[in-house]
């Protein structure tokens, strides 16, 4: 007999909770609205049905699936509600499953849009073809530890000298390699890749396309993430 590494009732509770997560994602309107919020902004119902293409009434009901599923939340203030991802994790994990459902698309470097591919937001940190160069550079340069979860005590130096603040004591993981959707090799994630964002952001190397996850790179960011992150 097959035993599990977790006792009968909580094996069972898991597997219905593995269950229900995928339930919530198990609709192609609900997956545009969770792909939308990968901006990391709160979005309206009135905005999210409108990414979705579907009714507003329609809207509603997939916002109950994606709150009651854990996978969203939602704010109020006044006499408007705002929906946006329930944290990282979520957002980890819409990543991953972009990629690994890409992967299936055939082939993939005509069908993604090259705009998306170059750079983009996931969630709170850069991805796309330029923040996989940066990660890559980090990686080579000794910035990281060799499975990227963490940077090591030269990167935090590096970071340091570029004027990037870093918690000492983060609330989440403070690094992660993330994996890229399109690219599908890794960029930076957690707490580190979020301040890197803020950093190119302030300097006005990256501009956000407002609404959307694109980004686009200025002519001083292009130059910027080439003197600093190519060996």
């Amino acid at each position: 007999m097959l035993k599990t590494s977790l006792p009968p009732d909580n094996s069972a509770a898991l597997e219905q909770a593995v269950a229900a997560v995928a339930a919530a994602m198990a609709d192609p309107s609900r997956v545009k609205m969770l792909c939308a919020m990968m901006d990391g902004r709160a979005w309206t119902a009135t905005e999210l049905s409108a990414a979705a293409d579907v009714a507003p009434s329609t809207a509603s009901g997939h916002l109950v699936r994606l709150v009651e599923g854990k996978l969203i939340t939602c704010l109020s203030q006044g006499r408007h509600r705002y929906y946006r991802l329930a944290g990282h994790d979520v957002a980890s994990l819409v990543e991953q499953m972009m990629g690994l459902s890409w992967s299936r698309i055939t082939p993939p470097e005509t069908t993604a849009p090259k705009a998306m591919r170059e750079a983009r937001t996931c969630y709170d940190h850069l991805a796309g073809t330029v923040a996989v160069q940066i990660y890559d550079f980090m990686q080579a340069e000794g910035w990281l530890e060799a499975d990227g979860s963490a940077l090591t005590l030269y990167g935090r130096e590096q970071f340091q000298a570029l004027g990037i603040p870093l918690s000492a004591h983060p609330r989440r993981k403070a690094c992660c390699a993330c994996l890229d959707w399109s690219e599908r090799r890794f960029h930076l994630g957690g707490e580190a890749g979020a301040a890197l964002l803020i950093y190119l952001e302030s300097k006005g190397w990256i501009q956000r396309v407002a609404g959307y996850r694109e980004v686009v790179m200025t002519a001083s960011g292009k130059s910027a993430v080439q003197r600093l992150f190519s060996s």
